[in-house]
């Protein structure tokens, strides 16, 4: 919950901005077809919110799939640990295994790259739209 309250601005500005850059024109012009509001979201601009949807979920995802901080406070349980934290509880003040922190760094990080490989065109699509628009 505590997360939702650092993510949604950035989603809110996001997809407020994007939208505010799409032309009224498509909405006349579906207006002109006989599409109603409704019909005209779920057809002419939701479709092009695959892109922003998809940036905002990569930046959103990621945020929170490295919180340390609210994971720290909140999950006290040695069972409940996220990724972050597991990999802090291979440092100490007086050891460190740096190899088996190495270890599962990187497998922290292989949901988030096959993530934004699989969402990459999506993710450039809007980065480049909400530049030229």
């Amino acid at each position: 919950m505590t997360l939702l309250t650092f993510e949604l601005p950035m989603s809110i500005f996001l997809y407020t901005n994007f939208i505010a850059s799409i032309p009224t024109a498509l909405d006349e012009a579906a207006a002109i077809d006989g599409c109603g509001p409704v019909r005209a979201f779920f057809c002419i601009i939701l479709p092009q919110l695959k892109s922003v949807t998809a940036s905002v979920v990569i930046l959103a995802g990621i945020h929170c799939w490295n919180d340390y901080q609210f994971s720290l406070y909140i999950l006290q349980s040695s069972v409940r640990r996220t990724v972050t934290l597991a990999i802090s509880s291979f440092f100490s003040q007086t050891t460190s295994n740096l190899n088996a922190a190495s270890a599962a760094a990187f497998l922290a990080i292989l949901p988030v790259v096959f993530c934004f490989l699989f969402l990459q065109k999506y993710f450039i699509k809007g980065m480049v739209d909400s530049a030229v628009k």
